[in-house]
This record gives C-alpha cells, structure tokens and sequence, in this order.
C-alpha cells in the first residue's frame, strides 16, 4: 500500500501533520508493506528538509497513492476522485461550511474515513488533538487573566518552540487567591488540568469551591452531574443525560457568584442547557471576569460566545450590557478566549502526540481492515453512497441523493 501526506489546503492553512519525519520511518519499519509519499508543503511545522534528510519521498503528485491522509478538511479542487481519505471532515454535525466538500466525495467516489468517529466498542474517540487544547487553552486564559490584571506577561503560545519552552513561560505566573472552575473530564479537561498541575494550583472539590475561601488560587473541576438536574426532579441518570439533555436543566448559576476565571472543556450538544444566561451575566452577583471557552461552541453552552477567536488575536471582550463583543481587557466586559484550532499553537508536540496514537491504535486496523468494525464506524461515504450510521446527512447533501 503507498500512502500520501497530502499538503494541508484549507486556509489558514494547518501547521499540524498526521506523522512526524520520525513517524514516517517508523510506519514503514513497522508496516514492511507500506511506503509513504510526501506532498510538499511551506506552511508544516515540520519542513520538507526535515522528511527529506531521513531519506523520506517528496512530490506534488499523489495520484498512485492507495490512502491518502491529513489532519483538516480538503478544498474540493484538490480531492482525487476514487482515493480512500482520512482527515476530520467536520460534517457529521451537517457543518453548512462543508456541504458542498461532502456532496463532492460522493460525487468523486471517494471513501471518506472520518477521525472524529474513530471510536473503541464503548464509542469513546481513540484519537484527537484534545489533550492540546486543553493545555493551550488553560494557558491562554491564564495568560488572559494575567493581562486583564497586569498582573504578569506571557509569551503567547504559538510562539513557543514547543512544549518545554511553554512551561518555562508557566514559572513567571504570580496568582492571587483566585477560583477557576473547569468543566469537563474528557481529554480537553484532562489536558486542562495538565497545566494547572503545572502552575501548582491545588485542586479542591466542588462543595468546598461554593461555600469556602482559600489564601492560594484554587481550582475545582466539574462533572456533568455536578451542574445539571433533571427537570421532572428524577433522580441523576448519566447514561439518560447524555441521550436526553433537553430533560435536564442547569444548576450552574451559584457557581458564578464565587468564580474569578473560566476554563469550558465540556462536550456540548445542542439540545443541552446553556451553563446561563447573558440576563445572568448582568446581574452584579456574576464575578467570572475571564472565560476560555475551549469547547469553542459559538451560541452555545457559554451565550457571551458570539464567535470564535483567532491565534492572531485570542481575546476579546464581551459587554454585559449590550450582550455585543467589545475590547478583551476594559474593566466593564467579560474577556472571552474561543480560539476554535488550539493544537494549532502547539504544533509539533500536537503532531507528536497525535502520530502516537495513529500509529498504534490507527493504522493496525487501517491496513488490515476487513470486517474491522472501528473503520466501519468512522466510514462516512464509500462507492458514492453515505454509509448506513450517516444515512441522516441523506438531505444534507439532497443535491446528489435519490
């Protein structure tokens, strides 16, 4: 099997690669039966001479490749009709940005492998950039709270070499007795609480959060259950939650009379309550003063998430009173960090971290995958057709569908 890199296109374009030049070696050791073909590129965090010095092939050509793979979506005028593709394609949501790419996958006979649905037999996603998000994200709304405050100045995260020259940045942190409060238990949260470890802010539990001060910055993290409740008063029913979440309601509200700064990390679905209300975030009782949304879900489970933010410019200010975006740090708006591609920052350790697990987890079932069930999951389109678990996009993409 010969095996493309293909050259991120979407734009702006994603310094982030499937393998590292080290990777790549490391698949065709492992994988005898494999070569890789690499699609130049001037925007990777890894460049071209780094593939070439380990004596990896380079061409702008991919057509003889039988899988051809890459971390974002591809512009349609750069898919290759009859190919097998794995990237994040963002369309299971019917993600309107995307449409006309899926409708151009089938028209192409393209067999499209999303990673997103890459899930074990308990449906929990074997791969992502999550952990990454949640330690740029912590980051970046320490880094927020530290400039609404002037209470310190940090390198932005993007321009780190990488990890370990981020964590030298963490060691110039200087905190006051504040409360963060972190929603989530996924790998976004785990990734978050990576680097409050990091900062040494100790974490308390929920109920001590709520009803007692502390002299050293703190942190609690939240579960689901810890800020919903069923409206019919029932009983807490985790598994009923997530399949039903327009039954419950959200209990957050005390939590925003006591909490200084924000870290989102939670999965949102769109039948979910939002956390509050922009009325709530009039109220004088609301103290959160920074929010790093990095779930990211414009108008959705934080309302002051108007849009997203850029690497360019992470923060920006979001006035109560208006309920309209304003300046990031006046003492009258709420500053909001909701750069949606936060792995982005981190790019080569992202990447590292991300080959990992394709390597190991991926690719044994990618390169003998009959009757693999894990690859069948995560099939989107195969033969021009939407594959049966994704029969619901049918009117998404109604152009070409009978």
């Amino acid at each position: 099997m010969k095996i493309g890199i293909i050259r991120e296109g979407k734009v702006p374009h994603d310094k982030r690669v499937p393998l590292t030049p080290q990777q790549c070696l490391q698949l065709q050791r492992d994988f005898p039966q494999c070569s890789l073909c690499i699609e130049p590129s001037p925007y990777r965090c890894y460049s071209n001479e780094e593939y070439e010095a380990l004596g990896l092939t380079l061409s702008e050509d991919l057509s003889d490749c039988d899988l051809i793979i890459g971390i974002k979506e591809v512009p349609k005028s750069q898919l290759i009709p009859q190919k097998k593709y794995v990237f994040f394609s963002h369309t299971i949501k019917r993600q309107k940005h995307n449409r006309e790419m899926l409708i151009d996958i089938l028209q192409k006979n393209i067999e499209l492998i999303d990673y997103e649905r890459l899930t074990d037999e308990n449906q929990h996603r074997i791969i992502g950039f999550g952990r990454h998000a949640g330690i740029v994200g912590t980051y970046n709304g320490i880094l927020g709270y530290g400039k609404k405050y002037d209470l310190f100045d940090l390198k932005r995260a993007h321009l780190c070499h990488d990890y370990t020259e981020l964590e030298e940045e963490m060691k110039k942190v200087r905190l006051s007795n504040i409360k963060i409060l972190l929603t989530g238990d996924g790998r976004v949260a785990n990734g978050a609480i990576e680097t409050l470890g990091r900062l040494k802010i100790r974490k308390v539990t929920p109920f001590e959060f709520l009803n007692y001060s502390f002299r050293e910055p703190v942190y609690a993290q939240l579960h689901s259950k810890d800020y919903h409740e069923a409206i019919d008063g029932s009983i807490w029913n985790t598994a009923d939650f997530y399949a039903n979440p327009q039954h419950y309601r959200s209990t957050f509200l005390p939590y925003t009379a006591v909490c200084d700064l924000l870290l989102h990390c939670s999965f949102w679905d769109s039948r979910a309550p939002a956390l509050f209300t922009k009325a709530d975030m009039r109220s004088p009782e609301f103290r959160i003063s920074v929010i790093a949304d990095i779930s990211c879900d414009v108008n959705g489970a934080i309302p002051s998430t108007l849009r997203s933010s850029s690497i360019e410019e992470p923060f920006y200010g979001y006035n109560p009173s208006t309920e309209l975006t304003d300046l990031p740090f006046n003492s009258n708006t709420i500053t909001i960090m909701a750069v949606d591609n936060l792995p982005c920052e981190l790019p080569r350790d992202a990447s590292e971290d991300f080959g990992k697990n394709l390597l190991e987890r991926v690719f044994p079932a990618l390169l003998n995958e009959n009757n693999n069930k894990m690859i069948a999951r995560a099939t989107i389109a195969k033969n021009g057709q939407l594959m049966p678990p994704y029969a619901y996009l049918s009117d998404f993409v109604s152009d070409i569908q009978h």
